[in-house]
């Protein structure tokens, strides 16, 4: 007899029902309908860089994918020759003694994957995990995935969007496994001062929680001379901490799905042991190029940086025309994040109005968990003209502030 379409399969897990659609793939849905009726779309919803992969990086690839030895299995953790560049660029970058590349690092099919993965190794049923609220959604359907219990912990304006540690309770503490943070952060700009990282190593100490530092945009600081920190420039911190880095962002990498995690030898071992168990590593061609991208010219570093600074300050002046009243310039990543105007019910209510009448596709602020709710985001991810029109739009439409 054939399910009605309110019956759900019995092989599908019960814990997919506590999973929500992926954020970005239900505006992708609804941006693709758009353009299907002929809108030209200005997408500022995925953080998606827009510039191509550095030429040398390339050439790179194109040397390595034609050498047959690189067309088989690769080690799990990653070459030897990646893992020694991934820990030489780390500690150059960041002015730390050198790390074990063998013990101290691990190699990741980009961020999202190793974040999951770092989630498995750690929390069981019935666990916390203290993740930021507003946050890549990754971490919370993670810890739901997981059987885990997940504690937002919010990022307020008039904190800096930095975590309140003293505000979590002490018998979730106790029951507390991992705590992820994310700074630079998606999606509010938000840096991080050493002060608070101190506090995040105490705390982690404290409760014997595993700190997991999510640093996917540790290269896309506005500032060159307040470049983002590391959580390891803070002593101990490799006693109870590991970070992860990615070349999706700084190297134009996304769709090459390649990284790294450094840090603490019990947290990469776990990390480890469960890629080994579900994955097979990057492709070793991947792999040579990334090691070419850690080691050879950074120059387009400087490039990108100020490309960003530059549509992030035409965006906010844009807004600031609108109304809007922007407090906290953004610092650093890919994005702005700004608060909705008071007479939409929800940032869902607004992301949508932005889509149906200026064909302005924008992330609400719910997408990234509860104490998003009144913000929305914008990707920094294309021309600073398109974001021009997008203005022009909002203004046309009545989209303003006030």
């Amino acid at each position: 007899m054939p399910m009605t379409t309110q019956q759900k399969p019995k092989f599908i897990a019960k814990r997919l029902e506590q999973i929500p659609p992926y954020l970005f793939a239900e505006i992708d849905k609804k941006r693709l309908a758009a353009i299907e009726k002929g809108v030209d779309i200005i997408n500022l919803g995925i953080g998606d860089p827009d510039q191509p992969t550095p030429k040398h990086i390339v050439e790179a690839m194109h040397k390595a994918i034609d050498d047959p030895a690189t067309h088989n299995y690769p080690p799990y953790a990653g070459t030897p020759e990646f893992r020694k560049a991934a820990v030489e660029w780390f500690s150059k970058r960041f002015n730390l003694p050198a790390f074990n590349a063998n013990t101290e690092c691990v190699g990741t099919i980009g961020m999202k994957e190793a974040i999951h993965n770092i989630f498995l190794a750690t929390v069981d049923a019935g666990d916390y995990a203290l993740i930021p609220s507003p946050g890549y959604p990754v971490y919370k359907t993670s810890t739901l995935l997981c059987g885990g219990t997940p504690y937002s912990m919010p990022l307020k304006e008039e904190n800096g969007f930095l975590i309140d540690l003293d505000s979590i309770p002490e018998e979730v503490a106790q029951k507390a496994k991992l705590l992820i943070l994310n700074y630079p952060n998606n999606p509010t700009g938000a840096f991080a001062t050493k002060e608070f990282f101190e506090k995040v190593i105490a705390f982690g100490k404290k409760y014997n929680i595993l700190i997991c530092h999510d640093n996917a945009y540790s290269e896309n600081g506005f500032d060159p001379n307040n470049k983002p920190l590391s959580i390891f420039e803070i002593d101990g911190a490799k006693d109870i901490a590991i970070e992860m880095f990615s070349l999706s962002k700084g190297y134009n990498m996304t769709g090459w799905r390649i990284g790294f995690a450094v840090g603490n030898p019990d947290g990469i071992k776990g990390l480890s042991n469960v890629k080994t168990n579900i994955d097979s590593g990057v492709f070793k061609a991947i792999q040579r190029a990334a090691v070419v991208a850690l080691s050879g010219d950074q120059s387009h570093l400087d490039f990108l940086r100020n490309l960003y600074q530059e549509r992030a300050r035409v965006a906010e002046a844009g807004l600031k025309s609108l109304g809007w009243e922007i407090k906290n310039p953004s610092k650093g990543t890919l994005y702005v994040w700004a608060k909705i105007p008071a007479r939409y019910k929800s940032s869902l209510d607004f992301a949508s109005e932005m889509l149906d009448k200026a064909g302005i596709v924008v992330p609400p602020g719910i997408g990234y968990g509860e104490y998003g709710e009144g913000y929305f985001r914008i990707a920094l991810s294309v021309d600073k003209s398109r974001i021009e029109l997008a203005i022009q739009r909002m203004k046309e439409h009545g989209l303003t502030y006030n």
